[in-house]
């Protein structure tokens, strides 16, 4: 394992450098802010007069049309949707100038041959392991959230060091940045969304859910047994993992955890997890969701409409209208 700190950056790799941020949604705008306050020069590439060229500007920040803010830049982050980058990076490709580093969040249109760099770019990744609210709070309290880093061409010989000093702008090297490679941060990246984080969590919470209110209980009840409490549970394994846990919650409650536990999440939960890694690191997943991309996204919206037309979503919005202070957390 390779994690670096500050002691690590090299200062000069990106001094003077300008450095372009393309796209100002949570990560955009974290990245350009935390930047911008760390000394760099910056500028937000976005389409003109939209809403986030408003709100850029209204931050305090040089904005300009895509193509515009890359003319000249040292560092590019190309930091718009996945599913918009292959296509904006044909509309930006001949602007890059020589020797540039080209960044990314996320290492899916590399690692899946979407993106095509010119030879003579250096090609990074720096991926936050938090969204942009908590890049930015983070930073702005003096601390950082750990980042990962990845190296896929290195044409000038510097692009780690370029990447470890934008890493340390954003705040990273306060938390620590992780080298990985491309390979393992798309491939993990979307296992972990797809078996535990949000496919695996919420199928998991819905099925809970569904089996308390068919065997009679009230719907109300089940709800906040199922949904509402996860968080309190979230929290002390963010906290402290497994063993916070343990150390917060009742002796029942943790017989239960290690007994009935593995009876839940068991060895065939594990063989549909395996099967799922194979098809994300095969391509298949990639190739069936840049397929639905293409022809119009008509089974993933009908999916999505499905997903949330269900008895624990009308359930909670009652429930969390009685509460809130959940709003006002956000």
């Amino acid at each position: 394992m390779k994690l670096y700190s500050h002691k690590d950056v090299d200062k000069k790799a990106l001094k003077g450098a300008r450095i372009a941020i393309l796209g100002y949604g949570s990560q955009g705008r974290a990245h350009a802010l935390n930047l911008k306050d760390s000394g760099f020069d910056v500028v937000v590439g976005v389409r003109k007069g939209g809403p986030t060229w408003k709100k850029a500007r209204r931050d305090g920040l040089t904005v300009a049309e895509p193509a515009a803010a890359v003319a000249g830049a040292d560092l590019v982050a190309m930091l718009i949707p996945d599913t918009a980058q292959k296509e904006f990076y044909q509309g930006i490709r001949k602007q890059l100038k020589a020797g540039a580093t080209l960044l990314f969040a996320h290492g899916f249109n590399i690692h899946f041959r979407q993106i095509k760099p010119r030879k003579d770019l250096d090609v990074v990744l720096i991926a936050p392991k938090g969204p942009g609210d908590l890049v930015r709070r983070q930073y702005q309290q003096g601390r950082g959230v750990p980042c990962l880093l990845a190296v896929a061409q290195d044409a000038s010989g510097r692009a780690q060091a370029r990447a470890l000093a934008y890493a340390h702008g954003i705040g990273g090297t306060r938390g620590g940045v992780l080298e990985t490679t491309f390979a393992e941060e798309t491939e993990t990246d979307l296992f972990g969304e797809q078996a535990v984080l949000c496919g695996g969590a919420t199928e998991l919470v819905v099925k809970g859910f569904e089996t308390l209110v068919e065997a009679g209980y009230q719907p109300e009840v089940a709800y906040y047994e199922c949904l509402h409490e996860l968080k309190l549970i979230v929290d002390l394994l963010h906290e402290g993992g497994i063993s916070k846990m343990h150390q917060f919650i009742s002796e029942t409650a943790k017989y239960g955890d290690l007994t009935r536990g593995p009876r839940i999440v068991d060895e065939r939960v594990k063989n549909q997890m395996r099967k799922v890694l194979k098809e994300v690191q095969s391509g298949k997943f990639a190739r069936q969701w840049i397929k639905e991309n293409q022809t119009g996204k008509a089974n993933y919206q009908k999916l999505l409409d499905a997903d949330v037309d269900r008895q624990i979503e009308k359930v909670g919005a009652t429930l969390r209208a009685r509460m809130p202070w959940l709003q006002e957390q956000r």
